[in-house]
Order: C-alpha cells, then sequence, then structure tokens
C-alpha cells in the first residue's frame, strides 16, 4: 500500500484522475468517466494509513 503521496498521485494519474484544484496543501482529483473525487495531501511523505485507507476507498482501489 503507498503512503507517500507523491506515489499515490502518480497511481492516480495513471489511472485516469486529472487534477482539478489546489487548496493550500491538498489537491484534488476526478475521474471523468466514474465521477469518482479523491483530494490528496501534498507534498508529504509518510500520510496517516487511516488517510491512504480512505484515499484508497475513494479511488475505488482494493487494499494491496
Amino acid at each position: 500500500m503507498l503512503t507517500n503521496s507523491a506515489d499515490i498521485i502518480r497511481r492516480l494519474k495513471r489511472d485516469g484522475f486529472v487534477l482539478k484544484s489546489t487548496r493550500g496543501s491538498h489537491q484534488k482529483f476526478a475521474h471523468e468517466a466514474t465521477k469518482r473525487m479523491v483530494i490528496v495531501p501534498h507534498p508529504k511523505r509518510d500520510i496517516p494509513i487511516g488517510t491512504v485507507h480512505a484515499i484508497y476507498k475513494d479511488a475505488g482501489w482494493d487494499r494491496d
């Protein structure tokens, strides 16, 4: 499971998510086909595991 924000953002982009907006240290990504919205704190090396689980759930990913 990825816990680094840069790695998570890289995977989001690879899966078709597009950066919609940035507010402070949080970036909002949207997927046009699935209408999913994911917010990622960035830059942050180690995101707390609960936040990572929420990001995975919002993105529709299985926990590896």
